[in-house]
């Protein structure tokens, strides 16, 4: 299996960050490696070795992320590795990106990808009850009067927009869906409804803040299309949330659906 590009260019980044990394304790070991001479030849070995183990964990860490990315299926130390591209590497990340003059959206694009494959590499499964598909109201036609910003039941399933189709997978997998018309209200959501898997429709910025918000919680993030432009008329790939909702449901749910007769999504 090869890398995608898009996922390359998060990679690339890491390497980047890396190198600056390197430099940077290079200098502070070898410019006052003189000094050191004052207090023993052992601290500046000490130090070397210091900086020379943070460099390996480094380099293991990254062939460690490539690694899951090639497998594509569980791995142990997925969700640990997720935690540390969540909360300390991404921040950095998208500054190295700034200074090299890579847009921003291609590095959340990227990000987000990759922890899809890192939540995917995990054993999770949940329940449908405790899975939550939080979508933007962007994805409802703006002409539409009947508006769902409130309640989706609000939705008559005309068909002119992707909330027909969500809304009967939603039905008929039992999982709860919910429309949110901002950031704050979609954190609400989520400490309100406590979910222990969360798929993500959204933009690249809001995707991205969203599964940094709500980290530890797994978050599978699938990108909206944009025809017409931004947070107007946007649509959603039925099927990769689809294929995210029965990646993550638990064999007991497909079991009972089984049992019911009931059939995949159109």
């Amino acid at each position: 299996m090869k890398i995608k590009p898009r996922k390359r260019l998060f990679i690339g980044l890491l390497l980047s960050l890396e190198i600056v990394f390197a430099l940077g304790l290079f200098i502070l070991w070898y410019i006052p490696s003189s000094g050191y001479e004052n207090f023993g030849k052992s601290l500046s070995v000490f130090w070397g070795w210091a900086f020379g183990f943070i460099m390996v964990v480094f380099t293991l860490g990254i062939l460690f992320l490539v690694a899951i990315i090639l497998r594509g299926r569980e791995v142990w130390g997925a969700k640990w590795l997720r935690g540390i591209l969540v909360r300390y590497l991404l921040p950095v990340i998208m500054s190295v990106g700034k200074l090299l003059g890579i847009p921003k959206d291609d590095i959340r694009r990227s990000f987000i990808e990759i922890n899809n494959d890192l939540v995917r590499s995990s054993s999770f499964k949940a329940p449908p009850k405790r899975i939550l598909i939080l979508l933007p109201h962007c994805v409802q036609r703006d002409i539409c009067p009947y508006r769902i910003t409130v309640s989706v039941n609000n939705c008559r399933q005309c068909g002119k927009c992707d909330f027909n189709e969500l809304t009967k997978m939603a039905d008929r997998l039992g999982i709860e869906m919910t429309v949110a018309t901002g950031g704050s209200l979609a954190r609400r959501v989520v400490v309100e409804k406590n979910p222990e898997l969360i798929v993500g429709v959204a933009c690249e910025r809001d995707l991205t803040s969203g599964i940094v918000d709500t980290y530890p919680i797994p978050v599978i993030g699938v990108l909206i299309r944009r025809p017409e432009g931004p947070c107007i008329n946007t649509r959603v790939n039925v099927d990769k949330v689809n294929d995210a909702l029965e990646t993550f449901m638990s064999e007991h749910s497909f079991a009972s659906e089984k049992e019911t007769g009931q059939t995949s999504v159109s």
